[in-house]
């Protein structure tokens, strides 16, 4: 059996689509044969993180997290996150030569600049310092791997993503008896969503924001003829953004935005800024509408069919994802560090009896 280990700081109960994607594509894998074991935050002792209580973050973990990979003694580790697990593995496979990949899910030294007037040039080289050190640094789209070689980023591979059609489907609008059209937002409600351009925009229907996180309350004051959902799960998830109309993506610092595939999925189209992320998501015209002009990226959504969005959707499955990852994982030990990592299947008889 050949053992994959991921090493995330994000996970479950936590719901993003850093966790999304991690969870959906550990399910794929072992569907193809590999043995999965995630090492997360809540194997540990942790703490709430700053300005993101949601996130647990794991305090002093190197001791731990070695003795549940030599236990483990997998063949392939992934290092998906840039927190003090990701740090911790980090460190511990380069004290022991072995080789590890690593993927690049958020814009962190863009986060941090909307808090803390901290250089961008000085994060980024932090970053870079992170995922230099791995053999392959996945990234979701063609877009965000530019913008990161333009930073100095060398060893960058693409690792796209994928959404659950069964679960995000069309659906009755009836759903929501809010005046029509409705514009939605599906996502956290923080400063580096930019929520506020799509709560300020021009809209002669309903705009509902999905969501919850620490600017709620400053928004709703802010807009109170907006309609505020709060968090919602699974099938009322999918039930509340079938029954919009257009969703908005607002955010100019997400990596992707699993939502606007989601949204398709649902036969909504996406209204988006023509930015890293929605530029690789989103094709004009058919799945949605991209301007500088949230407002008239919205109003040109509309006229979308959703059936373009819808069958757009079901070319974005996760095993075609997950089969990217795979494709990206190095053995660890030194010795077969230019092995791919393959399912028990795909093995001799004799490499079998080896493993």
């Amino acid at each position: 059996m050949q053992n994959i280990l991921i090493v995330t700081d994000a996970w479950l109960p936590l719901t993003n689509g850093v966790v999304t994607t991690l969870r959906q594509t550990v399910e794929c894998l072992r569907r193809f044969g590999f043995d999965v074991r995630v090492i997360h935050p809540g194997q540990f002792r942790t703490v709430p993180c700053p300005s993101y209580p949601e996130i647990a973050i794991a305090v002093f973990p190197a001791r731990r997290l070695a003795r549940q990979i030599e236990a483990y003694r997998p063949h392939a580790i992934h290092i998906a996150t840039e927190g003090p697990l990701g740090w911790a593995a980090r460190h511990y496979c380069l004290a022991r030569g072995l080789r590890f990949t690593s993927s690049y899910h958020t814009q962190f030294p863009q986060y941090l600049r909307s808090r803390l007037p901290i250089p961008l040039a000085l994060s980024f080289q932090v970053i870079r310092s992170f995922h230099a050190a791995a053999q392959h640094c996945m990234v979701s789209t063609e877009s965000l791997q530019r913008e990161l070689t333009e930073r100095g980023f060398t060893n960058l591979v693409r690792w796209s993503r994928g959404v659950n059609t069964q679960l995000f489907r069309p659906r009755p609008k009836e759903f929501l008896s809010l005046p029509r059209p409705i514009a939605a937002y599906v996502g956290r409600l923080a400063i580096e969503k930019n929520i506020e351009a799509f709560l300020a925009m021009p809209w002669r229907g309903t705009k509902i924001v999905i969501g919850d996180g620490p600017e709620r309350e400053r928004l709703e004051k802010r807009h109170p003829g907006a309609y505020f959902a709060g968090y919602r799960f699974g099938e009322d998830l999918a039930a509340h953004l079938a029954a919009a109309d257009v969703l908005v993506f607002p955010s100019r610092t997400d990596t992707f935005g699993l939502v606007n595939l989601e949204a398709m999925a649902c036969g909504v189209p996406v209204a988006a800024y023509p930015v890293t992320g929605p530029i690789d998501v989103v094709t004009e015209g058919v799945t949605g509408a991209l301007d500088v002009d949230l407002g008239r990226a919205a109003q040109r959504a509309l006229r979308i069919d959703p059936r373009a969005c819808r069958e757009h959707a079901l070319s974005c499955g996760w095993e075609r994802c997950a089969r990217q990852f795979e494709s990206h994982l190095v053995e660890c030990s030194p010795a077969h560090a230019t092995a791919p990592v393959r399912p028990p299947a795909l093995l001799s008889r004799s490499e079998r009896a080896l493993s």
